[in-house]
């Protein structure tokens, strides 16, 4: 399965996109504020808790995370970064590098709304893929 992350807002300390899955929209997502600066280092432009992951195409895997308890999507090689789920949340302070998933954007705020219903609307896809889950983020 092929997921992909379009960003397509860049605010001044967040960053909103659409979801794909196998290239049909499943929702909103939300991050941190993209720092990333082509050609240096992820050292040099991540600010720990406040900065979205690098642009680029992770492998994806459904595991155990002890902080949400219960099966959540799980972004691998990601560099400089650790522990980078999908999950359900409202606003950029619900995240910590992490994408957060909504059905609704005001199309100016930092807020997406129904995440719960966006998670329940992603994770069956992810549950039934039958092959690898990758997914290409892309700054736009």
């Amino acid at each position: 399965m092929n997921l992909e992350l379009k960003r397509t807002y860049f605010g001044s300390d967040f960053t909103v996109g659409s979801l794909y899955a196998d290239e049909k929209w499943i929702c909103y997502t939300l991050e941190d504020k993209v720092r990333e600066v082509e050609g240096k280092p992820v050292s040099e432009w991540k600010i720990a808790g406040e900065t979205a992951i690098p642009s680029g195409t992770y492998p994806v895997k459904i595991t155990y995370s002890n902080r949400f308890y219960r099966n959540l999507p799980l972004l691998f090689n990601v560099e400089g970064f650790e522990g980078i789920r999908i999950h359900p949340g409202n606003s950029n302070k619900d995240t910590e590098g992490c994408i957060l998933v909504g059905l609704k954007w005001d199309g100016i705020s930092d807020w997406i709304s129904n995440s719960v219903d966006a998670f329940n609307k992603l994770f069956p896809f992810l549950q039934e893929a039958t092959d690898s889950i990758t997914i290409k983020i892309d700054n736009g």
